[in-house]
């Protein structure tokens, strides 16, 4: 509904400086752009990286689970599995205990792929950290935390 009102022009601009879910954003497509060239070389991206990662444990974990660890809804955990299940990196089986639950493991190919994927990442995650202007990573760390 408008009310036929323009906004100031210097709205826009004060948004722009000020939003932190636009400069939360942006950050995030930037860094995921740095990392997902980083593992192009291995096949993956930082979403699969992350996903992979999730899955590192001794124990299948639940669907939901992994959702709520990377933030994410099922509908879209479960889209993001698919590719890793057709290169035989993950599994997802049906949950004894509740056959309407799904667990979810790494494959022995896919725990050989994130050991691979690892030095790169720490490689990566150091020229980050030093893009920081204050070099207080953990700090940004600790306000991202908060944030989620």
């Amino acid at each position: 509904m408008s009310t036929g009102e323009e906004l100031p022009s210097e709205i826009p601009r004060t948004v722009r400086g000020t939003c932190l879910c636009l400069h939360l954003q942006r950050a995030a497509r930037s860094t995921g752009r740095r990392f997902d060239a980083a593992f192009r070389p291995l096949g993956l991206t930082n979403g699969q990286f992350s996903l992979l990662m999730a899955l590192h444990r001794p124990e299948p974990a639940s669907l939901g689970r992994v959702a709520s660890v990377l933030a994410m809804d099922r509908t879209t955990l479960t889209a993001a599995l698919k590719p890793l299940q057709r290169r035989a990196l993950v599994t997802v089986s049906v949950d004894d205990t509740d056959k309407r639950g799904r667990l979810l493991a790494l494959t022995p190919e896919g725990r050989t792929l994130l050991a691979a994927a690892l030095p790169v990442w720490r490689r990566t995650h150091a020229v980050v950290d030093r893009l920081l202007p204050a070099a207080d990573a953990d700090r940004l760390r600790a306000d991202l935390h908060a944030l989620s």
